[in-house]
């Protein structure tokens, strides 16, 4: 096989070489001038005309088809001053130009704006969310510090499901059908069990985009939804750092040069080293008695690391690792810990003559959770393995061609055991690989993105052909209306079930080959289960209109019709063993068949003028499952929810900010309880005296998931100060307000004790950080 890859590598490396005949093209980068960073989506043009061409994750941008002759390159970005360099094109040539943007202390609001509208008429956008560590920060902090967590939940179409092991439900996916890389490497498990934080911390963030439905086809491997976090470079010109405290975390992160830049686009080399520890089971103690005696009982610690060398051309190479933790200990219930580890390289190479750039990844990663309840033996999941991927873009104008492979093996482990003490375990190794390619064309106020994505599972011997289509239509300057479509497919499948209301145990398996051999429709129609691949198609369309400079909007509606899902079997009763054959498969096999839909709209108003942001979003969402005897709701189906964020900068120099974010959502369902009643353990004794032994307590359920529970809102509020010592240095003092006031929202109901566990009342926090 691996000569099967090298040949297809350098096949679609060479592919795309080509030279426009009669022009000419400017390519390059846009950094910051005092740190080295890459200047992201930001326009680069040819001032006078309406050529140009905005730059991506790295600060690359790429203008082709340029007539010989004299320009001005010109690029304004929020918050810098405005660079111009002359420029000469010849024919057939390619020039390669660096830009440094220099800070100014005057804002200039209507350049993103204007920069936004081009970028928006442009790119497909359906169902992806853009944001920076700037736009993170516009969200109350809680604990101090800024979260990509924070943030997620007011993104269109995300369902939070709570403060205490929440996870994210996109657009009517669930967590297991949810992708997330950072710089390229796959990463299992992004949340901590706090549910408030990530393990990413905002500091080391360059970029993350959140594609809710319909992207296109680099991205596979899940059936909903995909987050890609790009990590930022160390300082390449001094060493800096910052050292914060709140009463929720404490962090130290240092970065520098390890081989300055001589000359402004001269090659370095750098570091940068962010860790961060949270302490909240001990100064809960202290600050939170209200909330619980005996405190929060959540801890992480996360460590990660990164050296990048940076050529002169623009070509970079990156090391990086990281170990996350985390640990819940709910005393005499259960306690619940995992670990993260990972390391691997990305790099992006700008091949000299070519108009193809080339970005890859290798990385390893291992992951391992483990819970212990009560008396019962540990349950265990631990999946590990590699992943790597080289990509390449053609840029010409706007166009742009995009294409690249993608190869990745794991291991899965996972152990259980029941109340019985009978073990559940699965084993297995699973490799794949994938290619894509798409083409990006716009041709006058259209805009169309068609793509192709195949994906072979080479464990199960199974081809999945994904094709993929982005669509854009400019109907005027201020409107634009859009359509996507794609099919998608999986092979990992949760270790826990969907019907679970509270799980905090998150494992993997891979498609497991214990399932039933057959699945019903809701019409009745019997078909036969060809492999264990979960599969769905998404249909998304939407409107897009910019009201005023300042006010833009964005409304969405989609289908993602999920064809085949993978779940836990929660009506096994047999074995499934020789004796049992003629039982039916939906009481013996360990996993069942499911189908169903997630359809809704979301709509998204968004007002930004001067130092105000404010936005609004409102999600409408229906999702159902089929198991081939029953239709429900599952317990992630939120019909409304509603987010309403405000922030706004204020001062002299912009020095305080105060941030506001409300959230409303209708009831999770839930299967009420219906009774109790005594159930005697026989235990496989057939001369149990029934009338003597002592019963256990056991519950008759109702209808699955046909209750609902209370509504749920919450405020948050938050208000930073910062102090400037000089150019460098300054103090910032973070005060918060988590749940301002005091909703008593329900995480739960206990059963057993009939007792209402809620969420997290009234927490305040601060928290301050020193950067130098």
């Amino acid at each position: 096989m691996s000569r099967v890859i090298k040949s297809l590598v350098l096949l679609l490396a060479f592919l795309p070489l080509f030279v426009v005949a009669q022009t000419g093209s400017i390519r390059g980068f846009v950094y910051d001038t005092k740190t080295g960073e890459p200047i992201i989506f930001t326009n680069v043009i040819l001032k006078g005309t309406t050529i140009g061409a905005a730059t991506d994750v790295n600060g690359y941008y790429s203008i082709n088809k340029v007539e010989p002759g004299r320009y001005t390159l010109e690029v304004t970005y929020l918050g810098y001053d405005t660079v111009q360099q002359s420029v000469s094109v010849a024919r057939d040539q390619i020039i390669m130009e660096k830009l440094f943007l220099t800070k100014s202390a005057i804002q200039m609001r209507e350049f993103e704006v204007r920069g936004d509208k081009q970028e928006a008429q442009t790119q497909v956008g359906m169902g992806v969310t853009k944001l920076t560590p700037r736009q993170i920060e516009l969200v109350p902090t809680i604990g101090g510090e800024a979260d990509l967590a924070q943030y997620l939940q007011v993104v269109p179409g995300v369902i939070f499901t709570g403060d205490q092991g929440g996870q994210l439900y996109i657009r009517g996916g669930s967590p297991i059908m949810n992708k997330t890389m950072l710089d390229g490497m796959v990463l299992y498990n992004p949340f901590h069990s706090i549910g408030l934080f990530s393990v990413f911390d905002n500091d080391i963030i360059r970029n993350a985009d959140i594609y809710t439905a319909g992207f296109n086809a680099e991205f596979g491997g899940r059936v909903s939804s995909i987050m890609d976090i790009t990590t930022r470079d160390g300082n390449k010109t001094r060493l800096s750092g910052k050292v914060a405290a709140s009463t929720f975390t404490g962090k130290v992160m240092l970065e520098g040069p390890l081989k300055k830049q001589k000359e402004p686009g001269g090659g370095s080399s750098s570091f940068l080293l962010n860790m961060r520890h949270s302490y909240l089971d001990r100064s809960s103690k202290i600050f939170y008695e209200n909330v619980k005696e005996d405190g929060l009982p959540f801890k992480f610690t996360d460590v990660f690391g990164k050296v990048s060398f940076n050529g002169e051309n623009g070509s970079k190479v990156n090391l990086f690792g990281f170990n996350f933790s985390d640990g819940v200990r709910y005393q005499g219930v259960s306690d619940l810990g995992w670990n993260n580890w990972g390391a691997g390289t990305h790099f992006v190479l700008v091949p000299s003559g070519s108009a193809v750039l080339i970005d890859g990844t290798f990385s390893m990663s291992n992951y391992a959770i483990e819970l212990k309840e009560g008396e019962l033996k540990p349950r265990t999941s631990d999946i590990g393995g590699f992943n790597g991927a080289m990509n390449f873009k053609v840029f010409n104008r706007e166009d742009e061609i995009k294409y690249g492979v993608e190869v990745l093996g794991f291991r899965t482990n996972f152990q259980f055991y029941n109340s019985l003490g009978r073990e559940y375990k699965q084993e297995q190794n699973t490799s794949e690989i994938a290619g894509y390619t798409s083409y990006k064309k716009v041709w006058k106020k259209v805009v169309i993105e068609p793509g192709l994505r195949l994906h072979y599972y080479a464990s199960l011997s199974v081809a999945n052909v994904e094709p993929r289509l982005g669509f854009k239509w400019n109907i005027n300057d201020n409107w634009r209306f859009k359509l996507a479509a794609g099919r998608y497919s999986q092979n990992l499948v949760a270790a826990n079930s969907d019907r679970d209301v509270v799980n905090l145990f998150y494992g993997f398996l891979s498609a497991p080959d214990n399932l039933p051999r057959t699945f019903t429709e809701k019409d009745g129609t019997v078909r036969d289960v060809k492999d264990p691949l979960q599969r769905a198609n998404h249909y998304v369309g939407g409107i897009e209109f910019d009201l005023t400079n300042e006010l833009t909007a964005n409304f969405e509606v989609y289908l993602k019709d999920f064809r085949q899902v993978t779940n836990l079997n929660r009506n096994k009763i047999f074995n499934d063993t020789p004796e049992f054959s003629d039982q039916p498969d939906n009481l013996k096999k360990d996993y069942i068949i499911e189908s169903g839909q997630a359809y809704g709209a979301d709509f998204q108003l968004k007002y930004q003028r001067n130092n105000y942001d404010i936005w609004v979003v409102y999600s409408y969402t229906y999702v159902d499952r089929f198991d081939g005897l029953v239709s429900y709701n599952p317990v992630w189906d939120r019909r409304h929810n509603i987010n309403f964020v405000a922030s706004h900068s204020f001062g002299k120099f912009n020095s305080w900010k105060a941030n506001l974010r409300w959230n409303f959502g209708s009831g999770f369902p839930y299967t009420q309880t219906q009774g109790f009643y005594g159930s005697v353990p026989f235990n496989g004794d057939i001369n149990t005296d029934y009338t003597t032994s002592n019963a256990d307590l056991s519950i008759l359920f109702g209808q699955l998931n046909q209750g609902r529970l209370p509504t749920y809102h919450r405020m948050d509020l938050g208000i930073t100060k910062i102090w400037r010592l000089d150019e460098n240095q300054q103090v910032e003092l973070d005060l918060s307000l988590t749940n301002t006031y005091d909703r008593a929202n329900i995480f739960y109901f206990d059963r057993v004790r009939y007792q209402r566990v809620d969420q997290l009342p009234l927490l305040p926090s601060a928290g301050v950080s020193y950067r130098f």
